[in-house]
C-alpha cells in the first residue's frame, strides 16, 4: 500500500454507540465473484469528446474522522470509530434527499438525514483485508451517483458499483482507489493505488484497457484525452500519448 506515511494505523476500535444511534447491521459476504481483474485488452466504444460538467449539488453535512455525520451540531449517523483511517477531508453526497458517506471502516451508507434512517449499507473492501487487525479500509476516493446506480472505491481493495435503489452490490472490481474518478458513458476511468489507469466497463466491471503510470494523481478529461500528472493518455486505447 502506497503512501503509507498518510496512514493513522492502529487497532480497529469498536464504541457502544446510544440507542438513538444507529449500528452497522447486515451479514457480511465475500464481495468478489472473482480474485482476478478480468482485463479485455479492447478499445473503450463511443468514447465522449469531453465530459459533461455535473451541477454543483451542496451537501450541508460533515463527515469526521471518527464515522459521525453531522448536521450542524446535530448527529444523523453514528459509525464505528476506528484508528484506521487516512487524514485529509471527506465530503458526504446528497441526492433525493439522501446522504451518502464513504466510512473509514469500508463500508458506503445511504441516510434519510430527516428521521436518521439507514437506507442501505454496502462492503467496499475486499474480505481478505479484514484479516491482520490493521488493515486500511478508508473509502477517500468522492462518490458518484451515475444512472441509478452509485461508484465507490476505497483502500480496502474494491470498487463497487452499488444499486441506489437497494444498496445491492452489482460488482466490484478488484483495485484499490485513492483519487477521484472520472464516469463517462459506459466506462469509469479509475487510477488504482498500483499507479495503473483502468478503463472499467459499467455493466459488468470488466476492464476495457489498463496501463501504468508514473506518478499517482487525479485523472483528468479533456478532448477524448486522459491526463494523469504529466502524462496523457488516448482515452480509447489508453495508449500513451508522446
Amino acid at each position: 500500500m502506497k503512501k503509507t506515511a498518510l496512514f493513522m494505523i492502529g487497532f480497529v476500535a469498536l464504541c457502544a454507540c446510544d440507542k438513538h444511534d444507529p449500528i452497522l447491521p447486515g451479514e457480511r459476504t465475500n464481495i468478489f465473484a472473482t480474485e482476478k481483474v478480468r482485463v479485455l485488452n479492447t478499445a473503450v466504444p463511443d468514447v465522449a469528446e469531453n465530459i459533461e460538467e455535473s451541477a454543483v449539488n451542496d451537501c450541508p453535512y460533515r463527515l469526521d474522522t471518527q464515522n459521525t455525520i453531522w448536521d450542524g451540531d446535530k448527529k444523523i449517523f453514528a459509525g464505528f470509530p476506528t484508528n484506521n483511517y487516512v487524514r485529509g477531508q471527506k465530503n458526504p453526497v446528497c441526492d433525493g434527499g439522501f446522504v451518502y458517506a464513504g466510512l473509514s471502516t469500508g463500508e458506503l451508507i445511504k441516510v434519510n438525514p430527516q428521521n436518521r434512517q439507514i437506507a442501505w449499507i454496502a462492503d467496499v473492501y475486499r474480505q481478505s483485508n479484514m484479516t491482520g487487525g490493521a488493515s486500511v479500509l478508508d473509502i477517500i476516493a468522492p462518490i458518484q451517483i451515475y444512472k441509478k446506480y452509485v461508484y465507490a472505491g476505497g483502500l480496502g481493495g474494491a470498487f463497487c458499483k452499488i444499486s441506489d435503489a437497494t444498496g445491492a452490490t452489482a460488482w466490484c472490481a478488484d483495485i484499490g482507489v485513492e483519487h477521484a474518478f472520472i464516469i463517462t458513458n459506459d466506462t469509469a476511468y479509475v487510477l488504482d493505488t498500483d499507479n495503473n489507469l483502468n478503463a472499467v466497463r459499467l455493466r459488468d466491471g470488466a476492464f476495457y484497457w489498463r496501463t501504468p503510470v508514473k506518478k499517482s494523481a487525479a485523472p483528468q478529461y479533456k478532448n477524448k484525452t486522459i491526463i494523469v500528472a504529466n502524462e496523457k493518455f488516448d482515452a480509447e486505447s489508453g495508449k500513451l500519448i508522446k
